[in-house]
């Protein structure tokens, strides 16, 4: 156990001059619990893989840890990402990023009171749905409107207020599952009501509704299949023939959109999603959808269709569970007002990515492959950097089988690709880009204005930690760190 002499003590690590700075910063047992635990994970490692390291390395790349470990804490550990993938809405991204209009909205109500829940002409207590019911409305054409804290929630309410107790049917095609293992079945469970299938997994006709309709049966739900096709030998009953099958049997239909889109993108070539218009205007009596997918606005659940119903989910108990607070309020008011105006895809960052010109992404793309051949072409391990076409998503379970024609910068590395990636990702802000062909990748199409300074920026601060980590002689395990 020779190699294990040089771990430092508590003692020499407390009085190290970086440490006992933070010690001045921050509280000593923050400090002392941080260290005790880089002491542990180090101690684990080096009888995995035995080795001998100086003490002096020991301790600096201790104190590293440390310091690390504080700065999570006290900085936080949700930071800014810059998206190089080309996946406009990336679920471990967060999505959609917020219009002007909704953060200015966020700012402006963020530090004060609000009138949340007060009709201030009266003086007597309102209702926090009502800020953006109008809006709503005005946008869709439904005939009311309510807000929740995601869509999953938004099916749940629905369900349960429509159907609890009661048999839904649904067509086998379009029982769906989402990212985090939403199901349309087991969302159904929990809602109360009770799952009836009919037709098969590729062709369902209107028919097979109507021969399942009970006395039981509450509901006709249909699932847009946002994040998968079936392809082939299919059939599908359409929306408006199950709202005909809904009318001639007496009962309603909820069409469930997920990812809901406000604006109409097929002159951009993007024909396969339905508006939420769309379903509005084919009868169905409850719409639900995101609020950060393709509408671009922050996380929520929204719900349009007929008053009768939507009023019956506002007295639900559920709702308070899934309420949402006046930032969501803010930040969605403020994005759906850009749905007012003329041109709401030169607004809404989404709708401008899916939107943007193939000639102004190649030109963006030229643009950063001469920032980045500045900034490192001359460093030793990149062999080139060069602008190349590349096929970029929509993501966020929309268009799945849809790619955007789209341009980036390839940079070749002589080797470490893998590392140099890590490293990216554990910049300040990070950066996420695509590993293909062992290249890295970067997609201009999902980078803000002012993000291709920024790339530029990053890589070459990458390769200079590069450098300096093949100089330090610390265990490899505590380098991923």
């Amino acid at each position: 156990m020779d190699h294990l002499k040089n771990i430092p003590n508590m003692d020499e690590i407390l009085k190290h001059p970086e440490v006992a700075a933070l010690i001045a910063q921050v509280r000593r047992d923050m400090v002392v619990s941080a260290a005790r635990a880089v002491v542990a994970q180090l101690r684990a490692q080096l009888i995995k893989r035995p080795q001998t390291i100086p003490k002096t390395v020991m301790l600096e790349e201790v104190v590293k840890l440390i310091k690390t470990r504080i700065s999570a804490l006290t900085t936080g550990t949700l930071q800014e990402v810059v998206n190089g993938t080309g996946v406009v809405l990336h679920t471990n991204l967060g999505r959609a990023p917020l219009a002007e209009s909704a953060l200015e909205e966020i700012q402006g109500l963020a530090a004060c009171y609000t009138n949340l829940e007060l009709d201030l002409q009266s003086g007597e207590r309102g209702s926090r749905y009502r800020h953006l019911e109008e809006l709503l409305i005005t946008l869709t054409g439904a005939e009311a409107a309510l807000v929740v804290n995601n869509n999953a929630a938004a099916v749940l309410l629905g369900l349960n207020t429509m159907a609890a107790g009661r048999e839904v049917i649904v067509s086998r095609g379009q029982l769906v599952e989402i990212g985090g293992a939403f199901r349309i079945p087991e969302v159904m469970k929990a809602s109360g009501a009770r799952l009836v299938e009919v037709g098969t997994t590729n062709k369902t006709y209107p028919g097979d509704f109507l021969e399942a309709i009970r006395p039981e049966t509450a509901l006709l739900f249909s699932a847009h299949t946002s994040n998968y096709r079936i392809v082939g030998f299919t059939r599908e009953a359409t929306l408006a023939e199950m709202v005909q099958a809904g009318r001639q049997a007496g009962l309603p239909v909820m069409h469930d959109l997920g990812s809901g889109v406000l604006f109409d993108l097929s002159p951009w070539g993007l024909k396969e999603e339905p508006t939420v218009q769309a379903s509005i205007n084919a009868g169905a009596d409850v719409v639900t959808f995101s609020g950060d997918k393709l509408l671009g606005g922050p996380q929520a659940g929204i719900i349009v269709g007929k008053k009768t119903y939507i009023d019956a989910m506002k007295k639900n108990q559920l709702l308070r569970a899934l309420r949402v607070d006046k930032l969501t309020i803010a930040a969605l008011e403020g994005t759906l007002k850009t749905y007012l105006t003329a041109e709401p895809q030169l607004l809404v960052p989404v709708l401008r990515m899916l939107t943007v010109s193939a000639e102004e992404l190649e030109q963006s793309s030229f643009r950063l492959c001469s920032q980045l051949q500045e900034a490192i072409g001359d460093h030793p391990q990149v062999v080139s950097i060069m602008t190349v076409a590349l096929e970029d998503r929509v993501g966020g379970g929309a268009y799945p089988i849809h790619s955007l024609p789209g341009f980036g910068v390839e940079i070749a590395f002589k080797s470490r690709l893998e590392t140099i990636a890590r490293l990216l990702r554990e910049s300040r802000p990070a950066l996420l880009a695509r590993i293909q062909d062992n290249c890295l990748l970067i997609s201009v199409r999902t980078l803000r204005a002012g993000d291709l300074q920024q790339v530029a920026g990053l890589l070459q601060q990458t390769l200079h930690r590069l450098g300096m980590e093949d100089k330090t002689g610390a265990p490899e395990g505590l380098k991923e760190r």
